[in-house]
C-alpha cells in the first residue's frame, strides 16, 4: 500500500507547479486556497485507480472526497476571484524580494507534499477497500454533519460580508453564535469522517492524519492565525471570544448583542 501511495506525489507536484506558474504571471498566489481540496480530489483519483477495483465503499468514499473538494475549492475561488493577494502571503512578499520564485516551494510545493502526507487515510480506504462496514456507515453520516457546518457556515459569512453595513462588525449569529469558527470545526469533523473509513480497512495508524488536520486548523493556519491578534486590532472582538467557543459549537456565555468588530475571512 505505501508503494502506491507514493504514486500519487509526482502527480500533485506537478498540479503545483502548473499553478505556480499561474500565479507567478499574476504575482498573486491566492490560486493556492483553491488547489487546497482539489490535491486530495487527485490524489484520491490516483488511489481509486492503483486500486483496479470498484468496491462499494471506495466508491462512497471517493464521491465523498469529490463532494467536498468541488465545493470547497469553488467557494474560495469564487471570494478570491478578482481580489488582492491575501495578506499572509501579501506579507511574506513584502518581507522577501524572491517570493515570486520560492513561493514555488514555499507554497505550492510545500502544500502539495503536506497533501499528499494528509492523504493517507484515503489511500489506505482506497488501496484496501473493506467490504461495507458500519463504520463506513458512522464516517457517511459524520461527513454530512461535517460538509452541513463548513458549506452552511461559509454561506452565512459570504451572505453577511455582502451585506453594505456589514463593514466593521461581527458575524455572531447563525453557526456564528456557536463557534467562531464553524467553518473550521465542519473542516476537522470531515477529515474524521475519512479516517473511519481507512479505520474499517485496519489502518488506524493513519489517525496521525486527521489529528495533523485538526492541529493545523487550530494551531497553524486557523483558529490561532486568525485570532493572533485581533483583539489588539480590533478591541470590541474581545467580547466575542469572551461569550463564544473558538471551535467546538457550545452555548454562548452570554449573548453578544453589538456588532461592533470584524469577523475575520476564512
Amino acid at each position: 500500500m505505501l508503494i502506491l501511495w507514493t504514486y500519487a506525489l509526482p502527480p500533485l507536484l506537478l498540479l503545483a507547479a502548473l499553478a505556480w506558474g499561474y500565479a507567478a504571471r499574476r504575482r498573486n498566489v491566492n490560486i493556492v486556497d483553491s488547489l487546497w481540496s482539489l490535491f486530495f480530489l487527485l490524489a484520491s483519483a490516483i488511489y481509486l485507480a492503483a486500486a483496479g477495483t470498484a468496491m462499494p465503499a471506495a466508491l462512497l468514499l471517493f464521491a465523498m472526497v469529490a463532494c467536498w473538494a468541488v465545493r470547497l475549492s469553488v467557494h474560495l475561488f469564487i471570494r478570491n476571484h478578482g481580489k488582492a493577494e491575501d495578506h499572509r502571503y501579501a506579507a511574506m512578499r513584502a518581507r522577501n524580494p524572491r517570493f515570486n520564485q520560492q513561493s514555488l516551494f514555499t507554497v505550492f510545493g510545500l502544500q502539495a507534499v503536506l497533501a499528499w502526507l494528509i492523504s493517507l487515510p484515503l489511500a489506505s480506504a482506497l488501496l484496501s477497500p473493506a467490504p461495507l462496514h458500519p463504520l463506513h456507515l458512522a464516517g457517511a453520516g459524520l461527513f454530512v454533519i461535517g460538509l452541513t457546518f463548513e458549506a452552511v457556515a461559509d454561506w452565512q459569512l459570504a451572505r453577511f460580508k455582502a451585506r453594505p453595513d456589514s463593514r466593521g462588525k461581527v458575524l455572531d449569529s447563525g453557526l456564528w453564535r456557536y463557534s467562531r469558527h464553524p467553518n473550521y470545526f465542519g473542516e476537522a469533523v470531515i477529515w474524521w469522517s475519512f479516517y473511519l473509513f481507512a479505520l474499517a480497512s485496519g489502518a488506524a495508524w493513519t489517525v496521525i492524519a486527521p489529528l495533523l488536520m485538526t492541529v493545523l486548523l487550530l494551531k497553524v493556519s486557523g483558529v490561532s492565525l486568525l485570532e493572533k491578534d485581533i483583539h489588539q486590532r480590533r478591541p470590541a472582538y474581545r467580547h466575542y471570544i469572551e461569550t463564544t467557543s473558538a471551535f467546538i459549537p457550545w452555548k454562548p456565555g452570554a449573548q453578544v448583542t453589538t456588532m461592533s468588530s470584524a469577523q475575520e475571512p476564512r
